[in-house]
């Protein structure tokens, strides 16, 4: 039996209106998502805050008090950029992704190497940075020791706490006793004290130690531990933020700005007098 004209012309008019039903459902989906960014917020308050932990040259104090390094330089291209002012909030490392999380910040810039753990929790850009771990040791107490003899219970080494460091000796040095400060400069500062036969920290903050103090400190020379790239973190949810940062960050790539900056703080010490030694 035929169905009826009236049946079929009813069917034909609800298959029609639920197909412009869901793409209008979908575009007010996007559209909330798009709202709820954190660009969004950041265009409507007119300032990006970053969160940021302090460990030269990514960003330390200088004389007078003021945050400069590389990251500073970063996020005040990026506030720029973006047409709004820049607000920079230090935070220790162990704590500085559950603040984020929390919305103490919009944004973590500060040397944060990409990590399936920390991935679990926040999302990564794309990287802004590239660097590698190296051990800078206390010479005479290292004196004759080759790099598998610091896995030891015997050798003490010292990292800043919930950095990348911290988990790269624990994987490659398990029997080694491990001292945790907040700050690198902690960190080396046991190492010069003979407290501790190393540290670990990212290029090239260990050759510019041991060229300081070359009568007590020495880089052990070796590949790079865990070469990665250091990404910008943000919360889960946010495509939009994601995007616009990524588009960001490979522009700068593209016009050399972000080589230029980081060759400046990492290759030379031109910077080096503006803090205290």
């Amino acid at each position: 039996m035929k169905p009826k004209r009236g049946i079929l012309g009813y069917a034909v008019a609800a298959v029609a209106a639920l197909g412009l039903a869901l793409p209008a459902a979908a575009q007010q989906a996007t559209q909330a998502l798009a709202s709820e960014s954190v660009i969004e917020r950041i265009k409507q308050d007119g300032v990006i805050r970053i969160g940021l932990s302090l460990f030269v040259p990514w960003s330390m104090r200088d004389r007078n008090g003021e945050l400069i390094g590389y990251e500073l330089d970063v996020g005040r291209k990026l506030a720029e950029d973006m047409g709004v002012e820049v607000e920079f909030v230090p935070t220790a490392w162990d704590g500085i992704i559950p603040a984020l999380v929390a919305g103490t910040f919009d944004v973590i810039i500060s040397g944060m190497s990409v990590t399936a753990q920390r991935n679990l929790t926040v999302n990564f850009t794309d990287p802004y940075a590239y660097s590698g771990l190296a051990i800078l040791a206390n010479r005479e107490m290292t004196a004759g020791m080759a790099i598998d003899d610091l896995n030891s219970p015997d050798v003490t080494f010292a990292v800043r706490r919930g950095a990348t460091p911290a988990v790269v000796v624990a994987e490659n040095f398990p029997r080694a006793q491990v001292l945790q400060f907040d700050e690198d400069g902690a960190s080396t500062q046991e190492v010069l004290n003979g407290n501790a036969h190393a540290t670990m920290a990212a290029q090239p903050t260990p050759n510019r130690e041991a060229g300081r103090n070359p009568e007590t400190l020495v880089v052990m020379q070796g590949e790079l531990y865990d070469p990665r790239g250091e990404a910008f973190a943000l919360r889960k949810g946010d495509p939009d933020a994601v995007n616009y940062f990524n588009n960001w960050i490979a522009q700068q790539w593209r016009s050399g700005w972000l080589e230029a900056r980081h060759n400046y703080w990492f290759a030379t010490e031109d910077w080096a007098d503006q803090v205290a030694q």
